[in-house]
């Protein structure tokens, strides 16, 4: 019988292709994910992959073995789950994902709350920009920007934000409508609603920056690099900018709450749940 955590590791490299990638999914460093799958080779006597300068590639039985393992790997989540479920009262970790926007703006600033209401309630918050898997136990919650597909999930529309063009003041005061510089996302966010509404009012001008880090728009809008489309919740509670009346309605995006249907009843999810929602709605 192989040992359940290098074989754990192994599934994990097969499905992310580079130990670099299967390190920060499973939360170790990259030596130990080599460790495990060798140990693995070395117990089954069998050559799972193929070692190569830039990638790890499987071999047929690496594929066999991980094709076969990824059942018992759900399997695994599914009775994390279950564990998670049955616990009662209102102590313990709850891991949430969200985009990085919303954990520093919405969530982190009223974490005392929850900590005031639930002291036994210990947050993990994981602000990212990648959609997190609640199936592989990734996250116990997570916030959204569009309703996910996945099958096993419960989604709610908890809120809506809009955005504006902000630029600093005295940018926007010394620089005529028709010389704005524009400050973008990269090409990664091109099918964004708040990406291509830019595009279409800066026709024309120049995007003199491009980046996927919204602070980094923000930041430099503040100093006068040009105008940014930023979130309302970002714009309008910083002094040092100031929002221009664009000629066209701006977009809004929609906030869903996820959370997996096997623990959506556990008082811990339930209360961390109600203290997400009342951040979305009170912003």
């Amino acid at each position: 019988m192989s040992d359940w955590e290098d074989l754990r590791h192994f599934v994990v490299l097969a499905r992310e292709g580079t130990l670099s990638a299967a390190a920060r999914r499973l939360g170790v460093d990259h030596a130990t994910v080599a460790r495990r799958v060798a140990a693995l080779e070395a117990e089954t006597g069998l050559k799972l992959i193929d070692r190569r300068a830039r990638s790890y590639q499987l071999t047929d039985d690496g594929r066999r073995i991980a094709a076969t393992a990824v059942p018992m790997e759900e399997a695994a989540f599914a009775v994390g789950r279950a564990v998670q479920a049955a616990k009662p009262g209102l102590r313990g970790e709850v891991s949430i994902s969200s985009p990085p926007s919303l954990a520093n703006a919405l969530i982190a600033p009223h974490l005392f709350q929850l900590r005031r209401r639930h002291p036994g309630i210990r947050i993990k918050l994981i602000g990212e920009k990648r959609t997190a898997s609640l199936n592989r136990r990734e996250a116990d919650v997570a916030l959204r920007l569009s309703r996910p597909q996945e099958p096993g999930l419960i989604a709610r529309k908890i809120g809506s934000f809009g955005f504006g063009l902000y630029g600093a003041s005295s940018y926007l005061k010394a620089t005529p409508r028709h010389a704005f510089a524009f400050i973008a996302y990269d090409d990664s966010m091109d099918d964004a609603p708040q990406q291509k509404w830019l595009q279409a009012i800066a026709a024309g001008n120049e995007i003199v920056l491009r980046t996927n880090d919204l602070e980094n728009q923000a930041a430099a809008a503040r100093t006068g690099v040009g105008v940014a489309v930023l979130p309302n919740f970002l714009g309008d509670v910083d002094p040092r900018l100031e929002r221009y009346d664009a000629t066209s309605a701006p977009p809004s995006r929609d906030v869903w709450l996820l959370v997996h249907r096997d623990i959506r009843q556990t008082p811990l999810v339930r209360a961390v749940m109600e203290f997400l929602t009342a951040c979305i709605k009170t912003k």
